[in-house]
């Protein structure tokens, strides 16, 4: 971001977190976001796709998880409890200052997500011969 800002780099790809108070503090311009769709929180930055790359889509997420080992009881409780949380003013509010959307998912929703993501990124992965290093 230090080199974007000044001006030793062109342009990068970053986290809306990182890059969001620098685009409102007017030090740099938000080209496109990778979303699916537009943000919130930048409601005139088109989105990759609609800038002329059809069908890419990257977002980042996290997500809260607990040992396999734990009672049924108790995951159903963690998973009310946060989404009440997330549904709220403040949290939707704090979320949205960072250009990020709370989604208050099930868990097995937010199971056949990551195995959605796994299978697509790995795809991406074979398609395109990564290896580690």
């Amino acid at each position: 971001m230090l080199d974007l800002i000044a001006g030793r780099l062109t342009f990068t790809f970053g986290t809306i977190n990182v890059q969001l108070p620098q685009v409102k503090a007017g030090k740099i311009r938000a080209l496109a976001v990778t979303s699916a769709a537009r943000l919130e929180a930048l409601p005139d930055v088109p989105t990759v796709a609609e800038s002329g790359l059809p069908g890419f889509e990257y977002s980042g997420w996290l997500g809260i998880a607990a040992p396999a080992s734990t009672p049924q009881p108790i995951i159903e409780r963690l998973q009310r409890e946060i989404a009440a949380i997330l549904q709220t003013d403040e949290a939707r509010k704090y979320f949205e200052s960072y250009g990020r959307e709370p989604v208050a998912s099930t868990p097995a929703a937010f199971a056949a997500f990551i195995r959605a993501e796994y299978a697509k990124w790995g795809q991406v992965i074979g398609d395109s011969n990564i290896k580690a290093e």
